[in-house]
């Protein structure tokens, strides 16, 4: 199952995919904290472990093979396509390349990386102004880059999902929902009732869900 012609063994290809979206997360999220560090870092191990199976080695395939070719008995297992198993599992026809919920998936890696990027020039600038970021992205969502690493994390398990993948993803969204509680305690430390009253109006990840209720919140609350 690692034969070129069948769209595997292509290593050379894993390292460029893996690098242009780690390298595009790195310049924009910038990690300088080890709490910045654990969250770019989950996020990389998700792109390594994803084009890996994509071009590398197609390991969910290969655990699956002997359901996958009793339940799709006319499914060719060598070829690159059989690893778009949604593709599959919905009874598309044709170049997956095409199929809605792979269309669907590029549009979400899109808004995805233009969040991280809209989101970071936001932070940047309050950074340096020893302010909040309340603007742009942060005016409808307290974390931003969070969501967007979540969404691109979706948009790539609508593309191609793998066992490995699936298994990561509930974990590093609970890696992240803890990293937002924490830089939150720290933000309520810093900027006091102005954080306050911006998190009860604010939602945490979703816009227009989560917004808090109470009019006071102290730092437990967030734990």
């Amino acid at each position: 199952m690692d034969n070129i012609t069948n769209g595997y063994g292509l290593w050379t290809i894993v390292i460029i995919n893996s690098l242009v979206f780690i390298i595009f997360a790195f310049s924009f999220v910038k990690p300088k904290t080890s709490r910045d560090w654990r969250s770019f870092g989950g996020f990389s191990a998700f792109i390594i472990a994803l084009f890996t199976e994509m071009y590398g080695f197609p390991l969910t395939i290969y655990l699956l093979s002997g359901w996958l070719g009793t339940r799709y008995p006319g499914l060719n297992l060598l070829t690159h396509d059989s690893g778009h198993l949604w593709y599959t599992f919905l009874g598309y026809n044709g170049n997956p390349h095409t199929a809605p919920i792979h269309l669907l998936s590029n549009i979400l890696i899109f808004i995805g990386m233009y969040v991280i990027f809209t989101a970071w020039r936001v932070l940047h600038d309050a950074q340096q102004s020893g302010t909040m970021a309340t603007t742009g992205m942060y005016a409808f969502i307290r974390h931003p880059q969070y969501t967007a690493f979540m969404i691109i994390m979706i948009a790539f398990l609508l593309q191609w999902p793998t066992l490995s993948t699936l298994l990561m993803f509930p974990v590093l969204v609970w890696i992240y929902m803890r990293l937002a509680r924490q830089e939150e305690i720290d933000s309520i430390s810093y900027f006091g009732d102005e954080y306050i009253k911006y998190a009860e109006v604010t939602p945490a990840f979703i816009p227009l869900i989560g917004r808090r209720k109470t009019t006071k919140i102290k730092n437990n609350d967030f734990n």
